[in-house]
């Protein structure tokens, strides 16, 4: 009997124990979670673009107040000095050039990083994470160039890289097919009205900007660009069919903004990762009508105050929710800038006194700064406090630095050129990389750099991209450049230091060669 009595008091009181001890677990969970992350990665947006990296002639206060708050990085680069190799970089983890099919992807292109590959995606959701991408993705789709079905599932697609949920442009703006893409499905498609796509031969009896050049009502090419007429503009690439599910050009930013928002509020009970990939500030830029006219600079100055917006929309769902205190929010571009890409947009005609590329060399398609070192800022309320770094970073780091907060283990051979520096993108440390190669839009040539020197082979090729009047950085002169002394490139010191060009030259052929 007294054994039952005993039992009888102290069975309830290890529930009581149990029940407090869960309760408390629980609440610690509350005030402790794992970190939400957004990623916003805008397009074509340069150094000087925004208000608060120096521009003054555009007004960016949803940036501002990011960077205010957060880190605001000075020498971030993009991992290619153009979009899909950039793209490659971030989501893999692996310089783009290691591969041969990493260069700018056609619409109909096949999927570059396949299934086999680890991607962030396949990181956060390993950690528990529900995630998404919306927006710009660039990187091919399906087993073949040419070959995708587009009137059914088209497979494989982001869903098959670790993400949970895809709202999708398959490629750029000015690229078909210019339908939005849904879990592998295109969005509001006719069956009576199939797609068809293709970058080699016109569809008969379908209008091209070359040949009906009266139904531009939106814009006109500059150079290129004058192939199937979608929404008033000529792009690269031919298509017809798919009537229903064409996007117009000015709802684009409101659109995918509203599927980020959605994604976000769909998944505030638990941690998420968001890769939001916006078309802003690419052409054909077409900003919405209640930003047009806004900046004085053109479409170009008004296609910020578009993007902008888009932050400021996510920002304020994060903080209705509940959610911004302890969401990161990493803001930055997959390349430097450009003016006229391809539509007569009055992007250089009205620049003005805006220095898009700020005191940097080169831009988008260039192996000088201003090709790669593009904004970026790290805002997370709940453990990073207000400052500026003038650490060296990569977005090909972002991987094996949210492993490292995550205290996931990355896969052998996983994300090979990948360097976890979390303190450096927290602030709690101003050491970045050691060394950084980059390239343009091509594998060959190849530069490095030092948070102090820059060095670029010699290569025979055109000095100036001239439809975009961009500085290639080609020269048959090996170039080396102070970056302390001469950030805007402009003195090559190669001759009067032989053991730098070296050394880096050797470091260069070393990280090549890495396996």
């Amino acid at each position: 009997m007294k054994i039952q009595k005993s039992a009888s008091l102290v069975l309830p009181l290890l529930s009581s124990v149990l029940f407090l001890s869960q309760t408390e677990a629980k609440a610690k969970s509350r005030t402790n979670p794992k970190p939400n992350v957004v990623i916003i990665y805008g397009d074509d947006i340069g150094y000087g673009d925004f208000s608060c990296y120096g521009a003054k002639r555009v007004s960016t206060p949803n940036v501002d107040k990011l960077a205010k708050e957060g880190v605001r990085f000075t020498n971030v680069h993009s991992a290619a000095a153009t979009s899909t190799p950039s793209r490659y970089a971030l989501i893999t983890g692996e310089y783009a050039w290691r591969r041969e099919d990493t260069g700018i992807a056609t619409g109909d292109s096949k999927m570059i990083i396949t299934p086999d590959r680890y991607t962030i995606a396949d990181l956060f959701k390993t950690a528990g994470y529900t995630t998404g991408i919306v927006g710009k993705w660039h990187l091919g789709l399906g087993n073949s160039t040419g070959e995708q079905n587009w009137n059914g599932l088209i497979s494989p697609s982001p869903n098959d890289l670790g993400f949970n949920y895809s709202y999708i442009m398959a490629a750029t703006l000015d690229r078909v097919p210019c339908v939005f893409i849904e879990n592998g499905k295109v969005v509001n498609l006719d069956a009576n009205d199939p797609i068809s796509v293709s970058y080699k031969t016109p569809f008969p009896g379908e209008p091209t900007g070359k040949d009906n050049p009266e139904l531009l009502t939106l814009l006109r090419p500059s150079h290129g660009h004058d192939q199937t007429v979608i929404n008033g503009i000529s792009r690269i690439g031919y298509m017809k069919g798919g009537k229903s599910a064409r996007w117009k050009d000015e709802d684009i930013a409101d659109t995918i903004t509203g599927r980020a928002i959605k994604f976000i509020q769909s998944n505030k009970k638990s941690p998420f990762f968001l890769y939001f990939a916006t078309g802003d500030i690419h052409v054909p830029r077409v900003p919405h009508p209640k930003f047009a006219g806004k900046t004085g600079m053109g479409a170009r100055g008004d296609a910020l105050l578009s993007f902008d917006d888009c932050v400021g929309k996510i920002v304020k769902t994060l903080e209705q929710l509940g959610l911004k205190e302890n969401t990161i929010i990493l803001i930055s571009s997959d390349n430097g800038a450009v003016l006229d890409d391809g539509y007569q947009d009055k992007a250089v005609e009205l620049l003005g006194n805006h220095t898009p590329w700020n005191n940097f060399r080169g831009g988008k398609g260039s192996l000088y700064e201003g090709g790669t070192r593009v904004p970026c800022i790290l805002n997370w309320n709940a453990k990073v406090k207000p400052q500026i770094s003038d650490a060296l970073l990569c977005q090909v780091d972002w991987i094996a630095s949210f492993g490292q907060l995550l205290n996931i283990k990355l896969p052998n051979k996983a994300a090979l050129d990948s360097e976890g520096l979390l303190n450096s993108w927290i602030g709690t440390s101003m050491n970045g990389r050691k060394y950084l190669v980059e390239q343009n839009n091509n594998p060959k040539p190849l530069s490095i750099c030092t948070d102090e020197w820059k060095y670029i082979p010699s290569f025979i090729g055109q000095p100036i991209m001239l439809h975009v009047n961009v500085e290639t950085g080609f020269s048959i002169q090996p170039q080396l450049y102070n970056l302390k002394s001469d950030i805007s490139e402009k003195e090559n010191v190669a001759e009067k230091y032989p053991d730098i060009l070296k050394l880096l030259a050797d470091k260069l052929e070393e990280i090549k060669n890495k396996k």
